[in-house]
């Protein structure tokens, strides 16, 4: 059985490119590190799924499960997932002043404070978290 292939129609142009096209600037290289650390996101609630799920079974099933969560390579895991959520964010954080115009009225509000807007609230965010897990009294 043949391969299905688009059929080239004469007369229209196709660039040949590499496999590598994406490291000769830098800004594609941040782009296609971008894109891969979404591989490393999805693992990453895919173990958490998992735990939900053994949270849910008997409390032996789950202390062994968090038991094998402290290995060291799952431990690395978290680490590189962590620093890879890190990079996602900051970079999407970055962009919002690009993709997100804010008016008011006929005003536009300049992206440098869109983004900043964006990274306060992620601050706000972060510490009302922290303060309402880790502060409990």
């Amino acid at each position: 059985m043949a391969a299905h292939t688009t059929p080239r129609r004469p007369g229209l142009y196709y660039p040949k490119m590499s496999n590598t096209w994406w490291l000769k600037r830098p800004n594609y290289v941040r782009f296609m590190i971008r894109e891969a650390t979404s591989v490393f996101i999805a693992a990453f609630l895919v173990v958490f799924l998992v735990q939900l799920c053994k949270l849910g079974q008997a409390p032996a099933a789950y202390e062994g499960f968090l038991q094998t969560l402290r290995a060291p390579g799952w431990i690395a895991f978290h680490v590189i997932a962590l620093a890879f959520a890190l990079y996602h964010s900051i970079t999407w954080f970055n962009l919002t002043g690009v993709v997100q115009v804010v008016k008011i009225g006929d005003f536009q509000v300049p992206p440098i404070l869109v983004v900043a807007g964006a990274f306060a609230a992620w601050g706000a965010v972060s510490i009302g978290v922290f303060l309402f897990f880790f502060l409990k009294a």
